[in-house]
């Protein structure tokens, strides 16, 4: 008896993480491998760490980068694997951003500690929450990837699809996601491995492994979840560990796929700004009211004014501008123009507005000309039914160079 109940544990420890959810009618667990592409692999950042060197690994994403699971495992994972190898991880995951803002960030964020020798690289779901153009999405994939390859030639990168319900909803019928395809076709391009976890919580809720109501239950994965996208994860690592190991390739960047691409986007300091009376400059901004806040977009300087007709004049020199900002229940309309340009309106206010001061990025425009320009923002006279107010609170101004 014992030596049967021993077995059957052994067995149960060795099945897949979501094996043991399978209906019993589900004939076979459909494998990891099905949902993963390695192309180049990884095999300038093994080269590093089967030396016993130091290595460097970022993680670059949104609240399901942010929050504990997969990336925890990921980094426990390479630490017990590579035990003699010392890692430093950067943990660059801020709740709600998406591809456009890590596009602009990610200098700040992740290249300006030092070198990276393994990026991870996730925006699918916020990119479709926050509505981000499918243009837009490939400029700033592009954009960081080519960014990420500058500062290190040798940088492996692996981009990651994320589930959640609307991508579900695309492939029962027969539709890829655009923030999906966008990513694929960034790692083709660039010969970079890319994992489509929403197609496989997809194919694996309709082979009966699992169901999303019960056991993946949101877009931010219960552990069921997380454990499912560490295991595929982990996979493709794995794939790449067992293949034979060369020494480091510079392999020179193809052409652009966009020549517009966001390569150079960097944050443009408020203090830029040249502002009327009605604007003030709160070098620690805290909200006063009770809502909520995300790192990075509190105890932070911000550029504010909430009366109509507030204006603003910055002159910037590049290829791109727009502007990060929070966006609380008192959130207005702010009307542009760009070198003259007529002026156009853009909404500041939510769908999350009225739960927390939300990080929120807006793209004035993405296709100018190199050289100097300028921006003109003011106050619309009118704001959204569900606001509260007029107010325009900026943290950053975005250019690429």
């Amino acid at each position: 008896m014992l030596k049967y109940l021993f077995t059957l544990v052994y067995i149960c420890f060795l099945l897949p993480v979501n094996a043991q959810k399978v209906n019993q009618s589900t004939e076979s667990v459909l494998p990891y491998n099905n949902y993963y592409t390695v192309r180049g692999g990884v095999n300038n950042f093994l080269s590093i760490v089967k030396k016993k060197q130091s290595a460097t690994v970022a993680f670059l994403g949104g609240s399901i980068t942010f929050n504990p699971g997969w990336r925890d495992k990921i980094s426990n994972y390479l630490k017990e694997r590579f035990p003699k190898t010392k890692f430093r991880f950067i943990q660059a995951g801020i709740p709600s951003l998406g591809s456009l803002p890590n596009a602009f960030r990610f200098k700040r964020d992740v290249l300006d500690s030092g070198k990276v020798d393994l990026l991870f690289i996730e925006a699918a779901v916020n990119d479709r929450v926050n509505g981000t153009d499918s243009l837009t999405q490939v400029r700033d994939l592009e954009g960081i990837v080519r960014r990420a390859k500058r500062s290190n030639p040798l940088m492996d990168i692996i981009l990651m699809s994320f589930a959640d319900p609307d991508k579900n909803n695309d492939y029962a019928k027969s539709k890829t996601p655009a923030e999906v395809v966008n990513h694929e076709l960034i790692a083709q391009h660039y010969d970079l491995p890319s994992i489509n976890l929403a197609k496989e919580v997809y194919d694996k809720i309709q082979n009966k492994e699992f169901s999303w109501d019960h056991d993946f239950k949101d877009l931010h994965p219960a552990p069921f979840g997380q454990e499912l996208y560490f295991a595929t994860i982990k996979h493709l690592l794995e794939t790449c560990i067992d293949k034979p190991v060369h020494r480091s390739i510079v392999k020179p960047l193809p052409r652009p796929l966009n020549k517009s691409n966001f390569e150079h986007g960097s944050y443009y300091n408020i203090t830029n700004a040249y502002h009327d009376k009605n604007w003030v400059l709160d070098n620690n901004w805290v909200p006063k009211d009770n809502l909520g806040t995300r790192p990075g977009f509190v105890n932070v300087p911000v550029l504010m004014a909430d009366k109509p007709g507030a204006e603003i004049t910055l002159p910037f020199s590049g290829t791109a501008i727009g502007m990060g900002i929070v966006s609380g229940a008192d959130a207005g309309i702010v009307s542009y123009s760009v070198d003259n340009s007529a002026y156009k309106d853009i909404d500041l206010y939510t769908a999350w507005s009225s739960m927390l001061h939300l990080p929120w990025y807006v793209l004035f425009n993405g296709n100018l000309s190199k050289g100097s320009h300028i921006l003109r923002l003011k106050i619309a006279n009118h704001h959204n039914v569900n606001s509260k107010g007029n107010a325009c609170r900026i943290v950053y101004f975005l250019k690429n160079e």
